[in-house]
């Protein structure tokens, strides 16, 4: 296994649902160990500073934000939304002191389907753009729900795309059962900066794809960082979910889960559908709390085939990147397509 678990900073992380950035607002968090300040423009524009104001160090989000400039709460001092100072009230005419030269540091933000996405490396133009979800255009997510975790990237991420668990954490009459666990089949193959179970039908052991009625299909991508996407299609109805794990401290991290959908009749269940994804996600939850304290000891950790194969391409990704971009190459998936068989 990786013995490096932090956070590749040169990617794109999931920073929060665009429906919670409002206009003339901003919102404080502390993502890759960082406080950040996310805000939305006059004009609508996500942004996102250093939550610090240079002077003496206080919190910007303790401030005001006008739509245009933050002003720090301490002595007014403010900045546009590029980070760069636009007054200090306290200067006296005449005094020497160019204000354009001094700045909060600026985080790229992008908004796509719905989602803020922050970049916290160097050169965003040689990394992977932020995910987009194929095949759904430019929409927002019908149902997003998010919670937080005790569990390093790592732990958090391969949690994530583990295939054995749904039996034993995931039991429940309007999913699977423990007695469910048959041999199943999927082939994968690499796709951009990570990899693809490809086009299939859906496990007959969960009850919830039952829902959709007709044939299903199913599609499921993992790509670094942290990002899996799962699109279910019948006919030209679909329903795609985007889970994007984000980092918020070394032993904390954030499981984002997007829901989208083209199907009518789901819309009006989607009070009765959101405790479900709820108790899903939870279940999640409670077995990284219980994992955590055993990790408490640093105790040796097993993978094996095939169960787990998955996890060893995240960390062989993983280590690739760094290794590209520490050299100045392109990045070459180390992921060889095969298929991968395990009991679920």
């Amino acid at each position: 296994m990786d013995s490096d678990t932090a956070a590749l900073r040169d990617m794109w992380y999931f920073a929060l649902p665009g429906h919670a950035l409002r206009r003339g607002r901003v919102v404080a968090r502390t993502l890759l160990g960082e406080p950040v300040l996310l805000g939305r423009a006059a004009d609508g524009t996500p942004f996102a500073l250093r939550n610090i104001c240079p002077h003496r160090g206080i919190p910007l989000s303790y401030g005001t934000f006008d739509g245009r400039e933050v002003e720090c709460c301490y002595h007014g001092w403010r900045f546009d939304t590029a980070g760069r100072c636009t007054a200090i009230p306290s200067l006296y005419e005449g005094q020497k002191l160019t204000t354009g030269k001094i700045g909060v540091a600026a985080y790229l933000a992008r908004e796509i389907q719905g989602n803020v996405w922050l970049f916290f490396g160097d050169d965003p133009d040689s990394a992977p753009p932020p995910p987009e979800i194929p095949e759904i255009g430019d929409t927002t997510p019908k149902l997003f729900e998010r919670m937080r975790v005790p569990a390093a990237i790592d732990h958090a991420v391969v949690g994530l795309m583990d295939p054995a668990h749904g039996a034993f954490v995931h039991r429940a009459w309007w999913w699977r059962s423990r007695s469910s666990i048959h041999e199943k089949a999927k082939e994968f193959a690499a796709s951009p900066y990570g990899f693809t179970m490809l086009r299939h039908a859906p496990s007959s052991n969960a009850n919830a794809y039952r829902l959709l009625g007709g044939a299903p299909e199913t599609e499921i991508t993992f790509r670094l960082p942290s990002t899996r996407v799962e699109h279910i299609r019948v006919g030209k109805r679909f329903v795609a979910s985007l889970t994007a794990v984000t980092p918020l401290t070394d032993g904390e991290a954030e499981v984002n889960h997007a829901i989208y959908w083209n199907l009518p009749w789901l819309s009006t269940l989607k009070p009765a559908l959101r405790p479900y994804v709820r108790a899903f996600l939870n279940q999640d939850r409670q077995i990284m709390v219980m994992q955590s304290e055993g990790l408490k000891h640093d105790p040796s950790l097993m993978l094996i085939n095939d169960a787990d194969t998955q996890a060893k391409w995240y960390y062989q990704l993983k280590q690739e990147y760094r290794r590209a971009r520490g050299a100045g190459r392109a990045f070459a998936n180390p992921v060889k397509g095969r298929v991968l068989r395990w009991r679920s």
